[in-house]
């Protein structure tokens, strides 16, 4: 009697509890490790969101006993606000400028660094300008407030010194919100170097190779091997600066509080003093909601926008 059509049964049966016990298993412990990074998602981020909705359809005053619920008037009064539509172009003008600029100067010294054969010089020049992104913004912001002193800051003695006037940096309506963009691309530029220089190093030498064969030059290099190639850094980049500015405060709040004639405040400082300042908390939760869809439809552009299907 042949048993072998039942010995195969048997051992498709084992086979298959094996890759279910281990199917389990890994499931698992995918289960076991993402659990606890996405309850910190939900405590710390999906509920404040949620709250800060809800929030916005009520005159909430926290020293109040009653918060009325008044729907989408928040809303309503936010587009009646002359203030509020003065400080979103503000937020706009501060995070085009800023993005763009720290984007441009970035990719240029990383491009500069990685010119350097002496990896000591290349590790020096990165460790220089990633030092200010380790210093708190706020204490930065301390520091640059008495360099933009108008009597004794170190910037207007040395225009003194060179025999010209000294400049209102803080307080020239004109003027106040170069200011600040300047004292952030100090702060902040570093971390986006070192990106730009990861970025730049993953591009396989190949590339170059084959371009220098063809002919190119240095421009052409740049142009059709790094910028390319750097689709992905850059994309990473310009959307967590973008996520990063629109929601800069300490600096608005040390410098210039807003002033003057409110061409420095932006939406982060709004929501602050509405809420605790003059304790509206449920306006400055409706100023929040707006942050929140500009940052995420402007993130999904992004991300539409620099899609890309190539691998190397």
């Amino acid at each position: 009697m042949d048993i072998r059509p039942n010995s195969n049964k048997i051992v498709k049966t084992k086979d298959k509890r094996k890759k279910s016990v281990q199917s389990f298993r890994s499931q698992r412990f995918i289960f076991l490790s993402l659990t606890p990074i996405l309850s910190l998602f939900i405590l710390f981020f999906a509920i404040p969101i949620i709250w800060g909705l809800f929030l916005s359809l009520f005159q909430y005053n926290p020293l109040q006993l009653t918060s009325p619920f008044i729907g989408l008037e928040n809303f309503k009064e936010l587009l009646a606000d002359d203030i509020f539509v003065k400080t979103l172009m503000n937020t706009f003008q501060f995070v085009l400028v800023a993005v763009t600029v720290n984007i441009g100067l970035t990719l240029l010294i990383a491009l500069g660094i990685n010119k350097i054969k002496s990896d000591f010089f290349r590790n020096t020049f990165r460790l220089v300008y990633f030092l200010p992104c380790i210093a708190p913004l706020a204490g930065s912001a301390v520091v640059w407030s008495t360099i933009f002193n108008s009597q004794s800051g170190l910037f207007n003695v040395v225009l003194e010194k060179m025999g010209f006037e000294g400049v209102m940096w803080l307080t020239d309506p004109t003027i106040a919100m170069y200011s600040i963009v300047l004292m952030t691309l100090w702060a902040d530029m570093g971390f986006n170097i070192v990106i730009f220089l990861a970025g730049i190093d993953s591009i396989p030498e190949t590339f170059y190779e084959a371009a220098v064969l063809d002919g190119a030059n240095g421009w052409d290099r740049f142009k059709y091997v790094t910028f390319p190639l750097l689709n992905r850094t850059t994309l990473f980049v310009m959307i967590m600066t973008c996520l990063s500015y629109f929601q800069m405060f300490p600096q608005f709040q040390i410098l210039t509080k807003g002033e003057p004639q409110n061409q420095t405040r932006v939406l982060a400082l709004d929501i602050y003093d509405h809420a605790f300042l003059y304790m509206n908390m449920g306006y400055a939760s409706a100023i929040a909601t707006v942050l929140f869809l500009i940052i995420l439809a402007i993130t999904i552009i992004q991300l539409r926008l620099g899609r890309s299907k190539w691998e190397y």
